[in-house]
Parts: structure tokens; sequence; C-alpha cells
């Protein structure tokens, strides 16, 4: 396991109870969310129709308390929710479902090739890893030809500007091209969270170099109906700059 993953398996152990209360509202218990704008998978389709999901086999990956693949589930799939985390997974059984839970770091996947059909994950995973290019190749592992993995991440634009909801968040403070990894540290100098910037650019060479097509970039727009703020995510931010990036990626 790598510094980033032992770090940040700590870090979400500690604290999912606390994400749980604060944005567990918003997530529902139930609903497919591709980020903070809300931008919801019974809209987007970005997966397919609703109707053409039933029956397939999905891995949701950074799953916290697998609030996609209740959803999934409610559609006739057979989802599986990956988490790094134990205690985000503990809040998948708090809620319940039907499905099964897999405690495991998304670049060593435990399942055997070409396993799913489809493969998601909202700000799962991706935005954590010292290496994307090895997990996007393990998803596609797992994924039958013609199978679709759909990703979320923080739109690297934000990496430039403040994480900041308010006006303070509006001026570029950073390189946007500065790819040096936001790190939290213990008293002893320990990484205990780690989150790695990627550009547009570095996302979709990654998508290429593990062997997927790109068939679609979605930066969601925030919504007049949306007026709660998630960290540097806030309607005044939203209606200037994008906050998320959705990679949409077929096996062929």
């Amino acid at each position: 396991m790598t510094e980033s993953s032992r770090a940040n398996r700590g870090w979400w152990d500690r604290n999912a109870d606390e994400y749980q209360i604060e944005h567990g509202t918003f997530l529902g218990d139930d609903r497919f969310v591709w980020g903070p704008e809300g931008l919801d998978e019974i809209e987007a389709e970005l997966l397919g129709p609703p109707e053409e999901l039933k029956g397939k086999h999905v891995l949701e990956i950074g799953a916290g308390a697998a609030q996609c693949s209740r959803w999934l589930a409610a559609q006739g799939a057979r989802p599986v929710a990956l988490d790094l985390s134990h205690r985000q997974l503990q809040h998948a059984l708090r809620i319940g479902g039907s499905f099964p839970l897999v405690c495991a770091d998304a670049g060593e996947l435990p399942f055997a090739d070409a396993s799913f059909d489809l493969a998601c994950s909202a700000y799962g995973a991706l935005p954590f890893v010292a290496d994307p290019v090895q997990v996007l190749r393990e998803v596609r592992r797992v994924l039958r030809p013609g199978g679709r993995f759909v990703f979320s991440a923080t739109h690297p634009i934000r990496w430039a500007f403040p994480d900041e909801p308010g006006p303070e968040g509006l001026s570029v403070s950073g390189s946007y091209f500065d790819r040096t990894p936001y790190v939290e540290q213990d008293d002893e100098g320990r990484a205990i969270y780690v989150e790695h910037h990627r550009t547009i650019g570095d996302r979709v060479r990654d998508v290429v170099a593990a062997g997927f097509r790109l068939v679609d970039l979605v930066e969601p727009e925030w919504p007049v109906w949306n007026t709660s703020e998630w960290g540097g995510w806030s309607p005044l931010r939203g209606s200037l700059i994008p906050g998320t990036a959705i990679f949409v990626c077929a096996r062929d």
C-alpha cells in the first residue's frame, strides 16, 4: 500500500462519521449524485438509461456509504460497493442494502478479469491516488469488453484558486500547472491526508494510457436550486468556474 493510500485510509476511518453527518442529507441514502453541484445520474444517464441497468454487474469504487450502489440496486442492477475505508463501509451497513461491500485498495482490485459490465466512482479513489493509471488499468481489467467507467473528480482548475466558497475564493492564488500534492501531516511529519492534482490534459492522458477511450468530459454547471456550500464549492463559485469534471470512459 502506498503512502497516499495509508494516509487516506486513516483519514477516512477517522472522519467518516463527521462526513456522513455533514453531507449525508445532501447525498441521501439512495441517490446517485456525481458531485457538489447535485448532478443526479437519473438525469445525466452517464452510465446509460436507467431501464438498461437492470441485471448489469456494476462496481462502485470509493463508495463511501454506498449511496450510489443503493440507487443502482433500486434500478435492478447488481452493484458491488468498494471502499478503502472500513468505517465508511460501516455506514453503508448502517443504512442497509442487499449488495456486497468490499474493503480494498482501488489499485489492487480483488476481482477476476471481466467481472463487471460497468464501473463508476463519484469522487472516489482517483483524486487521492499517486498512480491513477494503475487504478484505471485495474478498472479496465475487471470490465468486460464494451464496458464503461464513469468517474468524477475535483475539476483541475479549482487547484489554482483558494478553497473558499466566498469572494475570497475567486482570485487565482497558485499555478494550475503545479502538480504538487496537497498533504496534511501529523506532528511527526507523517502524511495523514493526501490529494493529488492532475490537469485536464493529465487526466485525459491517464485514461488513454490505461487503454480506455474517452467518450465524454462533463463539466456540470451549478443549478439555481442548489444553495448549498461544500468546502470551496458554492453557488457563487459555481456560476463562474467549474467545480467537478466527469470522465466517461469506454473499454473497447
